[in-house]
């Protein structure tokens, strides 16, 4: 199951102590080989943490042996001493496995501005390179949540290979890449610059595509490992396709298992004159707060919805704009169309339709509904 589904990977997950409670905080993820290749998109906010700086460096060589994980604290906004932790962190695991700390990656989620317990994480690492296991995907898994109410794994199986993942995640989702940690394994021989190419595209068209609240982690991070282990070299474009799937089927779990949601909502965006603009409305609606209290109340207030779509500079003409909720076209040519009562605002997948009249282009962007339950648990959240 999960990052251990394809061959050549171990991994687990075990209690430090770097959360208060017992509960799994650090997990360990080991590429067995023959082959290293990895590739890795992080987040795009200016404020980076050190895990980030330091992963990002370490990609720089295309090969990983293996990420340490936890959660518990983010290591952001740390100075140079958290930087210093990241590197004691690889360092650590590095002298665990006889290899090197330029290929071993970390990561980090939690409270921004405090750093990290050393001795815990350290004793962590040494926990977890004594328990590695191939079936230890799952425990791995656990131990990377914060507010994520349940784990978050999935894997696809290809032509003689396998792809397997694993995402921590449920506030903090925004572009790029939506807050999150995730580790994608495969057992398929790729080069690093093809396992890059492959994630980049990924990633753009699922995890950039969720937004939640409009806030953009410091932590982002997205690995993707090949073993080789199979033996496999696969059609690239099949290759994408089952890395795609594995990256869209955990961005929906992000996304229902979202802090404080009660519905999931896609917004479709189609007759775009460009994808880019597509996008750039689709997010615009999913980032309105009056419309995501609307949809909560299941009300199907497409005024919120135009009101989003005519602050951004996408090219449509005001009076083309039709808009459905949940297939029931409420709005025509900007104005009143089917009637609302025909909308059925109870299930919780919620689609909205936006039409605009530009183009041949699409794009799909998910977002969530703003509860009671959202505010308390960010008011309460560091304490």
């Amino acid at each position: 199951m999960s990052v251990t589904a394809p061959l050549g990977f171990r991994a687990t997950g075990v209690a430090a102590g770097i959360k208060s409670g017992g509960a799994r905080d650090l997990a360990l993820v080991v590429n067995d080989g023959p082959s290293r290749a990895a590739a890795g998109v992080f987040t795009a906010n200016r404020v980076k943490a050190a895990p980030v700086l330091w992963s990002q460096q370490v990609l720089r060589g295309g090969r990983l042996r293996a990420v340490v994980l936890n959660s518990g604290g983010a290591n952001a906004c740390t100075g140079p001493e958290g930087f210093q932790d990241t590197h004691a962190t690889a360092e650590k695991a590095a002298a665990l496995l006889d290899d090197s700390a330029g290929e071993i990656a970390v990561c980090s989620t939690g409270l921004i501005g405090e750093r990290l317990p050393m001795d815990a994480v350290l004793s962590g690492v040494e926990q977890a390179a004594a328990k590695l296991s191939r079936d230890g995907g799952l425990n791995a898994a656990d131990a990377i949540r914060t507010t994520d109410t349940v784990s978050k794994i999935s894997f696809k199986r290809g032509a003689g290979y396998m792809v397997g993942g694993m995402a921590k995640g449920a506030g903090m989702l925004a572009p790029a890449l939506a807050t999150m940690l995730c580790v994608i394994t495969t057992d398929a021989e790729l080069t690093a610059e093809e396992l890059g190419s492959v994630l980049g595209r990924a990633t753009s068209t699922t995890f950039d595509r969720l937004d939640t609240d409009g806030c953009m982690s410091t932590n982002d991070t997205v690995l993707l490992l090949s073993s080789g282990a199979a033996g496999v070299r696969p059609d690239l474009a099949e290759f994408e396709q089952k890395v795609t799937e594995v990256c869209a089927d955990l961005a929906r779990q992000l996304l229902v298992d979202a802090e404080g949601a009660s519905k999931a909502i896609s917004i479709e965006v189609v007759g775009a004159a460009s994808e880019d603009d597509a996008v750039k409305v689709g997010r615009a609606v999913a980032r309105s707060n009056l419309l995501k209290c609307a949809i909560h109340g299941e009300d199907p207030n497409w005024g919120r919805v135009l009101s989003a779509v005519g602050t951004t500079d996408a090219e449509f003409e005001p009076e083309r704009l039709n808009v459905a909720i949940n297939g029931i076209w409420i709005c025509r040519g900007g104005a009143v169309g089917d009637d609302r009562d025909k909308v059925d605002m109870r299930p919780r997948d919620v689609t909205i339709t936006v039409d605009l009249s530009a183009g041949p282009h699409t794009a799909t962007v998910h977002t969530t509904d703003l509860t009671a339950e959202y505010v308390h648990e960010n008011s309460a959240y560091s304490t």
